[in-house]
């Protein structure tokens, strides 16, 4: 197997997102070439997408800055994964059973996102 040398990364911290749906987007595009990583998260129908292609793109901007004689077709996702954030409760209440309230939980989550050429 052939030595990965990975180019550049990206990270994109304090989205206002749970970690969890984050994740769903991250890997429809795990280990894929970066053109075809930036069509699926055009037409994926999910809220996640757009920060993450936001941090896609950083990353493919760094690649070109780093090393300008890279090609961009050649880049793929080497490796992407989502962290939970601090979570902040917001100063209203839910209601649940028997008379009890919770808490509304608003979770955040940081991205980041490695290439690599093939």
């Amino acid at each position: 197997m052939a030595e990965v040398t990975e180019v550049s990364r990206a990270k994109g911290k304090y989205f206002k997102i749970s970690p969890q749906k984050a994740r769903l987007v991250i890997n429809l595009i795990r280990g894929v070439q970066v053109p075809k990583a930036l069509g699926i998260l055009k037409v994926t129908p999910k809220r996640a997408c757009r920060p993450i292609e936001k941090v896609l793109k950083s990353a493919v901007a760094n690649a070109k800055e780093k090393q300008p004689t890279v090609d961009v077709d050649k880049l793929y996702v080497y490796r992407a994964y989502v962290d939970s954030g601090p979570t902040k409760q917001w100063k209203r209440i839910r209601p649940t059973s028997m008379l009890k309230v919770m808490r509304i939980m608003r979770r955040h989550c940081h991205v980041a996102i490695h290439l690599a050429e093939r």
